[in-house]
């Protein structure tokens, strides 16, 4: 089996390609054969180092959190899924290893795959789909006819959570690059600003306000302006100062998106129902792997849309 794994915290010059032996699934786990896998920023900073606190200092560690598949092994106490079930999930934060022939998972992050997804559209949904649901149900507070403005709407979590705020009857306005904008009207938002706009021109418009990102982060003051009185600002950027003003009182929340079996099915669900998909940018075999994500880090490659790895 191969996987592609590090020896050591850095850059993308660090990934290899590389034989390992898959352990067996544990308790409450399952293998998974990888059918398709989706690259995520998280894969670029967990291995760079900036979540060793987390992830710790123990190598080699693999990389890949997004994939879909099919069962080949289960562990005991495993109750919800049996060997041949068509699944997709994500790895755990410290185990990682979806970017491999097989990939072992818990349970119960793990669900069914919809019989009219193909994998790779599977393997695209887990973190930006999950992300985006508890961004704007959990922490938003979303309900139907509220205005939602999401900044970097055309990201994989910002186009997740354009969608399922539309599927909750909600109105959806949004950022993103300038040329982007006739791509951001066809999704249904509206209106659709640039990144260097100005906030006063959105006064006290919406009810939640989601910075999902992106290379220009949205200014709090920014955020606040937009707010309507009782509303709610909710970033997906876990920084520092963002966690420490989220620990203040006020509208201001900072989230860490965490692995809910049910937001997950969630996320499936929508997907069968049409109403939630990511674009595809790229597939390549796990063979070509390290280059592709070396130059979607650098970015070179997949600006709208994921990078797929499909193990042979």
């Amino acid at each position: 089996m191969k996987r592609i794994q590090y020896h050591q915290y850095g850059g993308p010059e660090v990934m290899r390609l590389e034989d390992f032996d898959p352990a067996p699934p544990g308790a409450g786990e399952v293998l998974v054969r990888v059918r398709a896998a989706a690259a995520n920023p998280m894969d670029f900073v967990i291995r760079a180092g900036r979540m060793k606190f987390v992830t710790g200092r123990r190598f080699p560690r693999a990389m890949g959190y997004d994939f879909a598949g099919v069962v080949e092994a289960v562990g005991a106490r495993v109750t919800r899924l049996r060997v041949g079930d068509e699944v997709l999930g994500g790895a755990r934060m410290k185990s990682a290893g979806a970017f491999a022939d097989v990939v072992v998972a818990q349970e119960k992050d793990v669900v069914g795959k919809p019989a009219n997804l193909s994998f790779e559209d599977a393997a695209a949904l887990p973190t930006a789909g999950v992300t985006a649901l508890q961004a704007l149900i959990t922490e938003g507070r979303l309900r139907p006819g509220q205005a939602v403005f999401v900044h970097s709407c055309l990201g994989g979590v910002g186009r997740s959570a354009v969608q399922i705020a539309l599927a909750h009857q909600a109105t959806v306005a949004g950022s993103c690059r300038d040329t982007a904008r006739p791509e951001a009207h066809d999704l249904g938002i509206g209106p659709v600003v640039d990144f260097g706009f100005d906030p006063a021109s959105l006064a006290t418009r919406f009810d939640l306000v989601l910075d999902a990102g992106g290379p220009h982060s949205l200014p709090v003051k920014a955020a606040r302006t937009m707010l309507k009185p009782g509303g709610r600002i909710v970033s997906i950027a876990p920084t520092p100062a963002n966690l420490a003003r989220s620990a203040l009182p006020g509208p201001y929340r900072a989230m860490i998106a965490r692995p809910v079996t049910e937001d997950l099915a969630e996320v499936a669900r929508a997907a069968a129902e049409g109403t939630l998909r990511l674009p595809i940018a790229r597939t390549v075999p796990l063979s070509q792997a390290v280059p592709a994500l070396t130059e979607l880090e650098q970015g070179g490659a997949a600006k709208r849309g994921k990078l797929i790895i499909a193990p042979g």
